[in-house]
């Protein structure tokens, strides 16, 4: 029995960005054994990514159902391996325990691939993936990949580069989809504030809008409080002025024989200030007041 302790542990921050941090897990610290057809179950490579289940598991499905095995090879001018086919179960691990969501894919008739520790002959590489929840908003991933040869049927654990290679695989995706996740958000919140600052430009522009039909109204009611005013001077003005209708003397009091003051002019207008049955009490432009007989004033026009 074989044993390989590597330690470590990749996360992505929320961000999207890979970081190192601390050990979560041992890359296969127990030695897969073969004896006949059984092969005892490895501890696995174990890693946690910030996502949720959901959204992980379509991402792990599509790793496990493409052509290629990551991290090993066959022949050195060649560094793929390639011709993987998914399969629903496989007897190169043992009874699966636990929960989660399992995917399995193999490459057969493959010769002493390389990262399998002292792989020989033909035989078949087997990578299993294991998904499930590790939190609200975290996703458990458990990847084993070994290979086992066809004749004498002995089994080699993966020195931890499959796993880990199909692993980045799987976190490159990840961060993708966090990128996604962030461009769509910042798209949303550039959204919002397009709408807010629309939102702001509409409401200054209807409180301006607001305004002017507000001094647009008080301008329209001093316009017509100056009509109204207009309208009573000129009213006020028919009752209190006369004009008279040919040149007349104005009289020092209404009788025919009084004595006259001054001599008016044709269309010469007068101020009412003294109104009896036949006489106006009047006072003229430059100031003389006196009295004209009603028949020789009219109303202005």
């Amino acid at each position: 029995m074989h044993t390989n302790n590597v330690k470590s542990r990749r996360l992505l921050t929320p961000s999207g960005v890979l970081v190192l941090s601390s050990v979560f897990t041992t890359l296969f610290c127990a030695a897969t054994a073969f004896s006949g057809d059984n092969i005892k179950e490895s501890p696995g490579f174990v890693m946690e990514l910030p996502e949720k289940e959901s959204d992980v598991l379509p991402i792990v499905q599509d790793i496990a159902t493409d052509s290629i095995i990551r991290g090993t090879y066959v022949y050195e001018r060649d560094k793929t391996l390639t011709g993987a086919v998914p399969a629903k179960s496989s007897d190169a691990f043992g009874q699966w325990q636990g929960t989660g969501h399992i995917f399995y894919k193999m490459v057969i008739g493959v010769l002493a691939p390389r990262h399998f520790l002292d792989s020989a002959d033909l035989g078949t590489v087997t990578v299993r993936y294991v998904v499930e929840p590790a939190g609200e908003a975290r996703t458990r991933v458990r990847i084993d990949a070994i290979f086992v040869e066809e004749g004498r049927r002995k089994a080699h654990r993966s020195d931890g580069t499959v796993e880990s290679s199909e692993f980045k695989a799987i976190q490159d995706r990840v961060q993708e989809l966090q990128l996604a996740k962030q461009k769509t958000e910042e798209e949303r919140q550039q959204a919002a504030t397009n709408l807010k600052k629309r939102e702001e430009e509409s409401a200054a522009e209807s409180s301006t809008l607001r305004k002017r039909q507000e001094e647009t109204a008080r301008l329209d009611a001093a316009a017509s409080s100056i009509r109204d005013l207009e309208q009573r001077r000129h009213d006020l003005r028919h009752e209190v002025e006369l004009r008279v209708k040919a040149k007349i003397a104005l009289k020092t009091a209404p009788f025919r024989k009084s004595a006259a003051l001054v001599s008016l002019e044709a269309g010469t207008d007068v101020i009412v200030l003294i109104v009896t049955p036949n006489w106006y009490g009047v006072q003229t432009p430059d100031g003389h007041r006196g009295w004209l007989r009603r028949d020789e004033t009219e109303q202005l026009p």
